[in-house]
């Protein structure tokens, strides 16, 4: 009996970890951490670790990744395939997870040994996207671009007559990334997909990016949002923080933001600024007009790149308005609380012409959990006038609208909605089989939100 084990990432935010299993076979899918308190990994059992066949990575963010070397400290023997550009990025995620874990008084549950024992394939190197590769014997993989992050991909597992899918991270609405939708790939994708099209029963059972829940808005109605939020802060002489992830949406907004705001300064920590130049050099991640974008960014003479703090602090205060790109998106990083403090304490309250207080603003534009600096900033957020902390998203992940669409193009018996709290899980998972019930394209499949623990027969 072939089964889908839930090992982290199902009814919450983080530690993304699954593992489809036959009586020949056990393929892990990701294994990631939740930066909750000192940091929480997945709940497989240590004996399992040896057990697995192979473990396939969709992309380098730690909720993704960072309980790798576990699988090695408890003696898995095999490699971990994934993408050139997603092992490039792990090294600094690494440095960054440590960095994290100790600053909550804790230490990591493995070692420096473990963390240089993992075994990398490339799928780039075994076959392109949209064409299955065998993994070894008895199972074989397919990949595609899921627009989440430079490297990062889904994945579809055949093995014992079973297919699964799974999304990792996803998102077509990337400024910058391209994605291969899994139907076809078709428009902007740069590969043609042809193995979908003869086969319309694609999955018996799909892992589903579901982290935005119920949100139906599309990308163009988020930065909207954003564009207002930060041109009332820039006109009325603030500084807009913008704190970000190293490799991701950072370099979207660095682009749309220079586009959006020309005439404005624009400081960009150094690590970000690399990760924009890096980004440069893996057009086969991007979409067609990105490296157009991106070299008129790299060639702006109003983008300042601080060397050290002398120079951070000379920056802002020769420029009285600035965009300001840093570091960590949960606002934990000495870096970014930096900032935060300075825009806080080196602002005094103006009035506009509307006699309206202007003020400075943090704009968190990703997920904030439990614990987080920037949640904290965000429930209090009417406490500090001289900084004032807004949540406005910017989609790198998939909600309800998304699902809907992605059921569309990927028939699949059983589907299980991933990476958001089992509430609002349950909520997506109640409207789909609502509608799901109430139209005539013959019976609804399986929709499921689970938890950690869980065990699905497929």
């Amino acid at each position: 009996m072939t089964k889908l084990r839930i090992w982290g990432g199902a009814g919450e935010h983080g530690r993304s970890c699954y593992v489809f299993e036959g009586k020949q076979h056990r393929v892990m899918l990701d294994c990631g951490v939740k930066k909750e308190g000192t940091g929480q990994y997945p709940v497989f059992p240590p004996q399992e670790a040896e057990r697995l066949t192979t473990v396939l990575l969709s992309h380098a963010h730690e909720d993704h990744s960072m309980a790798l070397p576990l699988l090695y400290k408890y003696g898995y023997q095999g490699e971990v395939w994934t993408t050139k550009a997603t092992a490039e990025q792990l090294g600094s995620y690494f440095r960054s997870w440590h960095t994290y874990v100790e600053s909550r008084g804790a230490e990591l549950p493995y070692d420096e040994q473990d963390i240089q024992s993992i075994a990398y394939r490339y799928l780039e190197d075994e076959a392109p996207a949209g064409e299955w590769l065998e993994a070894c014997p008895g199972m074989r993989i397919m990949w595609g671009r899921s627009g989440h992050l430079a490297g990062a991909v889904w994945y579809v597992v055949e093995m014992e007559g079973k297919r699964l899918f799974f999304s990792g991270d996803y998102s077509r609405e990337s400024e910058l990334l391209a994605a291969d939708a899994p139907d076809m790939g078709v428009g902007e994708g740069l590969y043609d997909l042809p193995e979908w099209k003869s086969e319309p029963n694609l999955a018996d059972i799909s892992i589903m990016d579901n982290a935005y829940g119920m949100d139906i808005d599309p990308q163009p109605v988020k930065l909207e949002r954003l564009r207002v939020e930060m041109e009332r802060t820039l006109w009325s002489g603030g500084h807009v923080l913008l704190p970000v992830p190293a490799f991701g949406r950072g370099q979207d907004l660095i682009v749309w933001a220079s586009e959006q705001f020309p005439e404005q300064a624009m400081i960009v920590e150094h690590d970000i600024w690399q990760g924009l130049k890096q980004l440069n050099r893996w057009k086969e991640w991007l979409r067609p007009e990105a490296p157009a974008r991106i070299k008129h960014v790299l060639n702006r003479d109003r983008v300042f790149v601080p060397r050290d703090a002398a120079e951070r602090m000379s920056l802002l205060e020769q420029n009285p308005t600035a965009m300001i790109i840093t570091r960590d998106g949960m606002m934990d990083s000495p870096q970014a609380r930096w900032y935060y403090q300075y825009l806080s304490d080196n602002r005094n309250v103006e009035e506009n012409d509307s006699g309206e207080r202007i003020s400075n603003s943090v704009i968190l534009t990703g997920h904030a959990p439990h614990g987080s600096f920037g949640k904290h900033l965000l429930e209090r957020a009417d406490e500090n006038n001289n900084c004032v902390a807004r949540h406005l998203i910017y989609k790198v992940h998939q909600g309800l609208s998304d699902v809907r669409q992605m059921l569309k193009e990927l028939p699949s018996k059983q589907v299980v909605l991933v990476h958001a709290p089992k509430l609002q899980t349950d909520l997506v998972r109640d409207e789909l089989i609502r509608e799901e019930n109430s139209g005539s394209e013959g019976p609804a499949r399986k929709v499921h939100s689970l938890e950690p623990g869980a065990t699905l027969e497929v």
